[in-house]
């Protein structure tokens, strides 16, 4: 009963701990792909190419968006980011899941596209607004003045929480991670969601009629 495979969108304000969860579930389901996104922001120490982005010219990004190549785009502190829609569609059909770890811009395209009926939507909020710029601080990556933007926008990506299927607020990382766990289970069980379900039972009821 191969079924077709889910995009699991995760967003939240910057801090809110969307990576991270995204990294602890990776990291314990094989079953599960990451959709890694194209940026034309510089890479940061460490980063590589095609493994945390895909780093790319301004004029390849705005190509692959005007070849209809990208599954969901959007500017962020004046940098594009954008998911490649031909890596999805491919483990969509191999029946496999792909996790989104993507802004509420990003995740409203997708929920509105052809492939909106697969999406299972997770928005993750922080405990108090005080722990959100403790954790943003806490990452020592930014300037004082990406801070403050990334502050000043939170309230913005925050109103956007009732537009998701689900909403985890991240006071224990121990214990988000393991609702989110919960959630992708209950998710890949859905009825829907399994093609070959209704041969099965059909082939049950075979079995009842030849006793």
């Amino acid at each position: 009963m191969t079924r077709r495979g889910l995009l699991i969108i995760l967003s939240s304000p910057s801090g809110a701990g969307k990576s991270t969860l995204a990294r602890r579930l990776m990291a314990q389901d094989p079953a599960l792909r990451f959709s890694v996104s194209a940026t034309t922001r510089a890479p940061r120490p460490g980063e590589r190419d095609g493994v945390e982005y895909f780093f790319k010219a301004k004029a390849e990004f705005e190509a692959m968006v005007a070849n209809g190549e990208m599954l969901e785009h959007a500017e962020v502190f004046g940098n594009r980011y954008g998911s490649p829609k031909g890596p999805v569609e491919a483990a969509m059909a191999a029946g496999r899941d792909t996790l989104f770890d993507i802004d509420w811009q990003g995740g409203q395209q997708i929920r509105n596209s052809a492939l909106g009926k697969d999406v299972v939507s997770v928005f993750v909020l922080p405990p108090s607004i005080g722990e959100l710029e403790r954790r943003l601080r806490g990452r020592d990556q930014d300037s004082e003045a990406v801070i403050a933007a990334r502050m000043a926008k939170s309230q913005a990506e925050i109103s956007h929480w009732a537009e998701y299927d689900y909403v985890l607020v991240n006071d224990d990382i121990d214990r988000a991670e393991a609702d989110l766990k919960t959630i992708l289970a209950a998710e890949r069980m859905r009825r829907d969601r399994q093609p070959g379900l209704s041969d099965f039972v059909r082939g049950l009821n075979r079995e009842f009629e030849s006793r």
